[in-house]
């Protein structure tokens, strides 16, 4: 790996807690309650006027089972509004394309996919959405599901923070504040930010120029040979900024265009591609200090967020060596694929020039730790050590920073698994911040923790038994295998991000990883809730001499100890036929 690839990484983690730090301590008031936020008054009425217009009383306390209910409810009628919109967008507004509608498979793939925070996309977003869909539909999915995950941990944190309380909180008014307060204005910055370095965001049709230098291609039907010139271009148009927001804040992913954060039009600098990376860690790294000051002691933000930082670094270290190495096959042909200052040696297939190694490798790492699954690089071409970095990253459960939200919560359920460990080795009743982890809360640990393995790895196997799955397979072998496996895992973690050598936009796929999404999304959320529940009916024991110390250095360690054992063992038998295989080959 070179220095400016270190230098990058140490300079994008030193801004994010710089950034993240007051707006943990927002982010904390507004999980809190506050009734109206220092300076923020105005946007407190405009929340009362919005109870009033929906007939909610903001002050209504929930019980998990009715937090759950109103989560699933409100998230299966996003999931109806979706894929009727997308049904009918031939017929409606703001279409200057004529667009068709779009199929039922691939309309429930992308209805459940945007719903639960996912964002998978088997289609070519510029060829396939119109503007009202990216907008009405998709992008207000972008907003709801990542505040449908801010509401969730609130439910946690409340909990532990709670003295007996039979309640975790009110749903409308969780997804409401985190929506208004935190998604809406943040968005609104970075949308402006973003137009002045050059993404677009209009309603125009899409432009047809003439290319400076034609192109000349061969066509053959029916064993004649013919010989074309193209002489002009399309060139996609469209609201992208708004979207691109949204997109990395709320940790969604998916693409105004095909070509995701690759596009010049959705990234097109240095700087937007840096600001793009720290929009997506921006707040699932504040989450984790508003989580402190909410138990009441920073410490247990800064030892979540310690943990989450060090695995982070050492997987995006092993990305930069890994590309930073010469691929042994173009090498053997004497081709020299990067040879300038900014590129540093060592693989660039299916990587921007404008970005280099470095930021490629970085911005690979962020978003599939982080459950976004936005792209500015092809990681179908990143070398067999490269590409299983993020599938790890994902095997973990999107808890290595994770989407917002569902990070931390996702580390909390970890957490608990750790003293729980920690309680067998010595003989104690497991305690996390004074709550007492009995039976019920590891039966539904369990749950949280395995539902994406079977889901993954048995999806995985229906894949390449069934002649429908493996009809998509671009590239046999174990490269083969490692895309089927990363599409499960990237549906069944809610990232999103694909390898891109599969042909998914099938029947067979839209419908089998739609399955993966909406129960990795949901099977882990109701148990987590339920957690919620018990651990907010239960008194907060006070601090003794036989308490654990869960802010110091010997947990943290513990935890990534726990979560690289618990949530990376089942899947070693898989990468062994994946990504391993695949580097023994290339490297033999």
């Amino acid at each position: 790996m070179t220095t400016q690839s270190l230098i990058l990484l140490a300079v994008f983690l030193a801004v994010l807690l710089a950034l993240a730090w007051p707006l943990g301590a927002f982010l904390a008031k507004v999980g809190e309650g506050d009734a109206a936020i220092k300076g923020l008054g105005w946007l407190h009425r405009l929340e009362l006027g919005l109870y009033r217009v929906a007939g909610i009383k903001g002050d209504r306390a929930m019980g998990w089972k009715a937090y759950a209910i109103a989560l699933i409810v409100f998230n299966l009628l996003g999931t109806l509004f979706v894929y009727g919109l997308q049904r009918v967008q031939a017929w409606l507004p703001l279409n200057p394309q004529g667009l068709a509608n779009v199929s039922p498979d691939s309309s429930f793939n992308t209805a459940i996919s945007f719903v639960a925070n996912t964002n998978w996309q088997g289609y070519s977003g510029e060829q396939t959405m119109s503007y009202l869909t990216q907008m009405v539909a998709l992008a207000s999915q972008n907003f709801l599901s990542a505040a449908t995950g801010i509401a969730v941990v609130f439910a946690l944190i409340r909990a532990f923070a709670s003295r007996s309380a039979n309640s975790i909180g009110n749903f409308w008014v969780d997804v409401t504040r985190a929506t208004l307060y935190v998604l809406l204005p943040l968005s609104l910055l970075l949308s402006v930010f973003l137009m002045g370095q050059g993404v677009i965001q209009n309603f125009d049709s899409y432009k047809e120029v003439a290319l400076i230098d034609p192109v000349s291609y061969a066509v053959t039907t029916d064993g004649k040979t013919e010989q074309l010139t193209a002489a002009t271009q399309t060139i996609a148009m469209g609201p992208v900024a708004s979207q691109e927001a949204i997109k990395m804040l709320g940790t969604n992913g998916g693409g105004f265009f095909n070509a995701n954060s690759a596009h010049p039009y959705e990234n097109p600098t240095a700087l937007s591609n840096f600001v793009q990376m720290l929009a997506i860690f921006l707040i699932p790294a504040a989450l984790c200090f508003a989580f402190g000051r909410i138990v009441g002691d920073i410490r247990q933000g800064w030892a979540v967020l310690g943990a989450m930082t060090l695995v982070f670094v050492l997987m995006t270290l092993v990305v930069f060596a890994a590309e930073q190495q010469a691929h042994p096959a173009l090498q053997a042909l004497g081709v020299d694929q990067a040879t300038s200052a900014l590129q540093a040696g060592g693989n660039m297939e299916g990587k921007e020039t404008r970005f280099g190694i470095g930021a490629s490798s970085l911005f690979a790492a962020v978003t599939t730790a982080a459950s976004c699954g936005a792209v500015n690089a092809m990681h179908d071409s990143l070398m067999p050590l490269g590409g299983a970095v993020p599938l790890l990253l994902m095997q973990f459960g999107e808890v290595i920073f994770g989407g917002v939200g569902s990070g931390l919560y996702g580390m909390l359920i970890f957490a608990i698994m750790a003293v729980f460990i920690a309680g067998l080795m010595i003989g104690r009743t497991p305690e996390y911040l004074g709550k007492k982890i009995q039976a019920y809360e590891m039966k539904m640990t369990s749950i949280a923790i395995l539902v994406t393995p079977v889901l993954v790895l048995a999806g995985t196997a229906i894949a390449v038994v069934s002649g429908l799955g493996t009809a998509g397979i671009a590239n046999p072998g174990a490269h083969g295998f490692s895309e089927i496996l990363y599409a499960f895992s990237s549906a069944a973690n809610n990232n999103g991000s694909a390898f891109a050598g599969l042909s998914a936009n099938t029947p067979f796929y839209n419908t089998m990883l739609a399955i993966a999404i909406w129960f990795g999304r949901f099977a882990v959320i109701v148990p987590v809730l339920a957690i919620a529940g018990s651990l907010a009916a239960k008194q907060r024991l006070p601090v003794n001499s036989g308490t654990m110390p869960t802010h110091g250095p010997l947990f943290v360690v513990l935890l990534i100890g726990v979560v690289v054992l618990v949530g990376v063992l089942n899947y070693v038998p898989a990468l062994a036929l994946g990504p391993v295989i695949e580097h023994l080959q290339l490297f033999q």
